[in-house]
């Protein structure tokens, strides 16, 4: 009896060590790496994923993919990633809005935290409010002079309900005490067109999409609602420092994928996808962009996506905000 359950116990133990040698020995997966993209090429997150991807092919000895999977706010990329393969070969290049905003709008065909797993945050960027130069309005007192004098008649662009832009125009809103009438598009590329065009006052945009327009004029800069300054605009004050302590509206991309892959290949890609955010070429390439890389631990990621998941809660229940 003694002899049989050892024999058990040694059987068990071998096949446990023949399978976590196995599970090693998958790493990277023996295939293309893709990794998942929820926006259009050319954007903030298409531009900081292909710089990630280049380094960590060159890192892994293996070809990433980018896939774009435009859509629903990002939301097809998620459910995409969500119910696709488990052997870690598939990683998403996940986005605020998907991750910690959706879920408090619509009914999604995926829970963000039961179907997806945190690997590590990826880059973070504040977005800045602009005015067009028509406006008047040179700085970020006079906007909400402005506001305050004439409730309902100040408008910004945002891309979408829901959406980063969308929120931080309601929390402005809300820690103001002043009421702005939200313009929302399907996307930046039209939200800007008509910022240009004068059709709406302001916009809480990405730095990299409205640089040329700061640089030519056409765009005034008011602040950034980081807890930073941009480096890019260092004169340029942030929202917090301006009177509103606490402040904080920013993008954020973070790498997820299918809760389903081993937890083994997925600490592999934490420690993969933190070598590439730490190293001193990609740090510059995504810093002249406006984007901050911020490595960090599968916890910690967990953390800031629950912290931020009860933020965007708070701020949509408060004032009401719906998908439409």
């Amino acid at each position: 009896m003694i002899t049989t359950t050892r024999r058990h116990l040694s059987l068990c133990l071998l096949s446990g060590l023949l399978a976590f040698s196995a599970t090693a020995q998958d790493f990277p997966p023996k295939k293309s790496i893709t990794l998942v993209v929820g926006f259009a090429a050319g954007g903030a997150a298409d531009t900081a994923a292909r710089i990630i991807a280049k380094k960590l092919g060159e890192n892994i000895g293996a070809s990433v993919v980018i896939d774009n999977k435009g859509g629903a706010g990002g939301n097809i990329a998620h459910q995409y990633t969500a119910t696709g393969p488990t052997d870690g070969s598939l990683i998403l290049f996940g986005s605020v809005g998907p991750l910690t905003i959706a879920p408090h709008l619509v009914k999604l065909p995926y829970d963000p935290v039961k179907d997806l797993a945190p690997i590590t945050m990826g880059v973070n960027f504040p977005n800045v409010l602009v005015v067009h130069a028509g406006t008047g309005i040179k700085t970020f007192a006079e906007y909400i002079a402005y506001a305050k004098k004439n409730p309902g008649k100040l408008d910004y662009a945002s891309t979408g309900p829901g959406s980063a832009s969308h929120l931080a125009g309601e929390l402005l809103d809300d820690m103001a005490k002043i009421e702005t009438v939200h313009v929302p598009y399907k996307g930046g590329a039209p939200a800007l067109q008509d910022l240009l065009g004068g059709r709406v006052a302001s916009y809480f945009s990405t730095y990299s999409t409205s640089q040329a327009y700061i640089d030519n004029g056409k765009l005034i800069p008011l602040a950034s609602t980081g807890t930073q300054r941009l480096r890019s605009l260092p004169n340029i004050p942030t929202i917090a420092e301006s009177g509103y302590p606490g402040f904080s509206a920013t993008n954020w991309y973070a790498f997820v994928a299918s809760s389903k892959v081993p937890t083994a290949i997925l600490d592999r890609w934490n420690v993969e996808l933190v070598k590439v955010l730490k190293s001193p070429d990609v740090v510059e390439q995504l810093n002249s962009h406006g984007l901050t890389p911020l490595p960090g631990t599968r916890n910690e990621l967990a953390t800031y996506m629950a912290k931020e998941t009860a933020t965007w809660g708070r701020v949509i229940r408060e004032r009401k905000i719906t998908a439409e």
